[in-house]
């Protein structure tokens, strides 16, 4: 890839472009256009992120997450003083309340035993172990010889802190990703030097899939460890059998692979019965397979500020990821540990898994005719999750990229989430403008009906009024 046509640099106090006095940009392949350049928002992004400034190794400074970054931008639009006048479909949550239809209603309060006082085990307490590997038994494991104990379980305070252990464990290793992704897998890979992390960058025209000769592509080249989200984040795709069994049998015996299952609640595809999508399936020896679930009760149980979450995998694995607990997070909180082992029980989990595919489809449908009604191009409804993977290319062009777009959003009160978090870029070497993520936003579908529909109404007056200043322009 040549980068010699590359003419301007950018000042890195104001953010404006400049003219190199070397031969050319380093990791930029093309001149940014003179709406990215004369854009506020993409100033002010540059400047957050060392990795888009013109000399990523000079001052580097710890980044926030996506959301965290466009929920501080929305701060400064008033969104930290009269939250329910915004709709924020940025954050990556579900609806947390008791009113949707078959759902059971959530504890108000929470008995503390003594032990609920004390420090609990790193690895968390060996109930919720036990009904973990319970619930994963009855719902995928029936009639396998090889079973979940509670010994395949680590309770941990979240997926974040769950995949921070996990990678704290892994040795040294080429580990691979794909792109599009979850924002906060760019800094945990940039924390941890025990392993190099590779992305592979998945296919628009594809939709996004990973598919099973892309698995071997990548153990091929080396990779040892492989990351992904399944149902993906931000896509709203999942890879379910035959093809998750496939990757799996490609795995076995010669890549760890780490599943981030926590939208596997949020299946569509078996027309909203309770089914969730898990590789748990497909595993044979539940101590032997290198697969390591993560998943908990953030998203499929809408409890995302409990902090209780899991990860699924053999012993050897186990051990060694509730031992690093004692040095990274000290645990997950003992009280909501006890109170999540009701939970649990697979008949109640069923029932409520159908509650939440039946009322989450619903939204996804309503929030896909509107967007389309204002002209958006939606080439394929998602099949899982709460996200719409949304594509900016036919809108106006002031509104065509996700900062743009994320800014005159602001304006409306209406918060979402910019692709370019998505490129994840742990090695800080791909500028913003070359990132094949730049024109698409993430859209949550997680919040109330109420909230999708005033930010519905607030994203249509976006794209009305730019619509109208291209039209006078012409």
């Amino acid at each position: 890839m040549s980068l010699a046509n590359r003419k301007f640099s950018m000042n890195r106090n104001t953010g404006t472009p400049r003219v190199s006095t070397k031969a050319a940009r380093r990791f930029s392949t093309h001149d940014p256009s003179a709406n990215e350049t004369n854009s506020t928002i993409h100033k002010q992004f540059r400047n957050a992120h060392e990795g888009h400034r013109p000399h990523a190794g000079l001052d580097p400074t710890r980044a926030s997450t996506g959301v965290i970054w466009c929920t501080e931008r929305a701060y400064e639009h008033g969104f930290l003083e009269e939250p329910d006048l915004w709709a924020n479909l940025g954050q990556g949550a579900p609806e947390v309340d008791d009113e949707i239809e078959g759902s059971f209603e959530r504890p108000h309060t929470i008995d503390i035993t003594m032990a609920g006082r004390e420090y609990g085990p790193t690895a968390g307490i060996k109930s919720l172990r036990a009904a973990v590997a319970n619930l994963y038994n009855v719902h995928h494991r029936e009639g396998k010889k090889s079973q979940y104990s509670w010994e395949n379980v680590c309770i941990v305070p979240g997926g974040r802190a769950g995949l921070i252990r996990i990678a704290a464990v892994l040795n040294n290793a080429y580990l691979g990703f794909f792109i599009p992704d979850y924002t906060a897998y760019n800094e945990m890979l940039s924390l941890f030097k025990n392993f190099a992390a590779i992305p592979s960058p998945l296919s628009e025209e594809d939709g996004y899939h990973i598919n099973p000769d892309k698995i071997a592509e990548e153990i091929a080249r080396g990779t040892s460890v492989i990351l992904t989200s399944n149902p993906r984040n931000p896509t709203g795709k999942v890879v379910k059998n035959p093809e998750l069994a496939e990757i799996q049998n490609i795995c076995r015996d010669r890549a760890t692979l780490v599943m981030d299952e926590f939208y596997g609640g949020y299946n569509y595809t078996s027309n909203c019965d309770g089914t969730t999508i898990s590789a748990a399936e497909n595993i044979e020896d539940v101590d032997e397979d290198d697969v390591l679930i993560i998943d908990g009760l953030t998203k499929r149980f809408r409890l995302p500020g409990w902090r209780i979450a899991w990860i699924v995998g053999p012993k050897e694995f186990i051990q060694a990821i509730g031992s690093c607990g004692s040095y990274l997070d000290g645990g997950a909180n003992v009280p909501f540990q006890e109170a999540a082992i009701a939970m649990l029980e697979p008949n109640k989990v069923r029932t409520e898994m159908k509650a939440l595919q039946t009322h989450f489809r619903e939204k996804r449908d309503y929030v896909v005719q509107r967007l389309r009604a204002m002209g958006f191009k939606i080439s394929t409804v998602p099949d899982s999750t709460f996200y719409l993977w949304l594509d900016l290319e036919g809108l106006p062009d002031q509104i065509s990229d996700g900062l743009n777009f994320f800014q005159a959003c602001l304006e409306e009160r209406v918060i979402v989430v910019p692709g370019i978090f998505f490129d994840l870029n742990p090695s800080k070497r791909r500028d913003l403008f070359d990132s094949p993520c730049h024109h698409f936003v993430r859209f949550s579908y997680g919040p109330k009906m109420e909230t999708l529909k005033m930010g519905l109404d607030g994203i249509e007056r976006v794209v009305k009024k730019y619509a109208t200043v291209d039209s006078d322009s012409e």
